[in-house]
């Protein structure tokens, strides 16, 4: 028996860095970021004879739903969006919403961790698949080096790292997000190809000091509720994870990424400041008192980068995507 329709709404993420990129420790990636409330999407789908969606990208991913569904097919279509490519995780929200809402057309229970793989997600970070499930603070535990190596394994040859740590996010934090309208970030082929490159390289030493900012720093402020602090613990985050992606991305940041937190960090409205992802996204965390006077720090910055963009400010996201309205479940 198959339902009428069904409606996935899901939403953007942050993705603040790695905790290890080199191959001389035992675990490789391990990542850490935070669910927003917007921007967001929503898909639909209808069970159809085939499968029909006017989105390229969504189409794709609803073919391999019904694939590995064993499904006839699905009418589906995307309300809302949120730019691809530039640091907010798009691709793994659409990729696992039209999963959910395909199988929830055709009242099909779906384990969104176990076949995120086989939609091509969830191979290095696991933040993106972690939001989507519960929201939150997340820090995964990355992958045994030996297993994983440079090379990410064939399609749906991975498991999604698993969630190490997890905390809501407090009601009164804010993070400001920058979107500059200049080059998008890698993905895909070009995405591994910088990855491998940086992996095989990548110096152990800034590891290290990743593993005390995170355990000293990150998880006591987030834990505390201190805005301030975690903006700038994961500010350092970023910039350690920067040096790895220097040569890769043109510097510390993503050009005009280095520009915009530059401006943003000597913003009292701004705890701390840095590029989600690969960019070109850049985000500051605030709270709701100062969240005006962030919000016109964002603008100010692009204006002195020169460069057009959106600027926009998210709460905390602290559950995960949801269907029909209700909280999504996978049971």
């Amino acid at each position: 028996m198959s339902r009428d329709r069904a409606v996935v709404t899901t939403y953007a993420r942050l993705h603040f860095g790695f905790c290890n990129l080199s191959l001389a420790r035992e675990r490789l990636y391990g990542s850490l970021g935070v669910g927003l409330d917007r921007p967001r999407v929503s898909v639909a789908a209808t069970p159809d004879g085939g499968v029909t969606c006017d989105n390229p990208t969504v189409r794709d991913y609803a073919q391999r739903a019904v694939d590995h569904l064993d499904v006839d097919g699905a009418d589906v279509t995307v309300d809302g969006s949120f730019p691809r490519h530039v640091g907010l995780g798009s691709g793994t929200q659409l990729a696992l919403a039209t999963l959910v809402a395909v199988a929830r057309a055709h009242d099909r229970s779906v384990d969104v961790r176990r076949l995120a793989p086989e939609l091509g997600r969830g191979g290095r970070s696991g933040v993106g698949v972690a939001t989507f499930e519960d929201g939150g603070f997340v820090l995964d535990a990355g992958h045994p080096t030996a297993r994983f190596t440079t090379d990410r394994p064939a399609l749906g040859r991975w498991s999604v790292p698993p969630v190490a740590a997890r905390h809501p996010i407090p009601e009164d934090w804010r993070f400001l997000v920058v979107v500059p309208d200049s080059p998008t970030g890698p993905s895909g082929d070009a995405e591994d190809r910088s990855m491998r490159s940086v992996v095989e390289t990548a110096s152990p030493s800034p590891s290290d000091r990743l593993a005390g900012v995170i355990a000293r720093r990150v998880l006591p402020a987030i834990t505390e509720g201190s805005a301030e602090r975690f903006g700038a613990a994961v500010a350092e985050v970023g910039r350690l994870n920067g040096t790895w992606y220097a040569d890769e991305q043109g510097g510390v940041y993503r050009p005009p990424a280095g520009e915009l937190v530059a401006a943003l960090d000597e913003d009292p409205a701004v705890y701390g400041a840095g590029q989600s992802s690969w960019g070109p996204s850049v985000y500051g965390v605030t709270d709701a008192s100062r969240s005006a006077a962030a919000r016109e720090a964002g603008r100010d910055a692009l204006d002195a980068a020169g460069v057009d963009g959106r600027v926009l400010v998210a709460e905390g996201h602290n559950r995960g995507a949801t269907v029909d309205g209700d909280p999504r479940r996978n049971d």
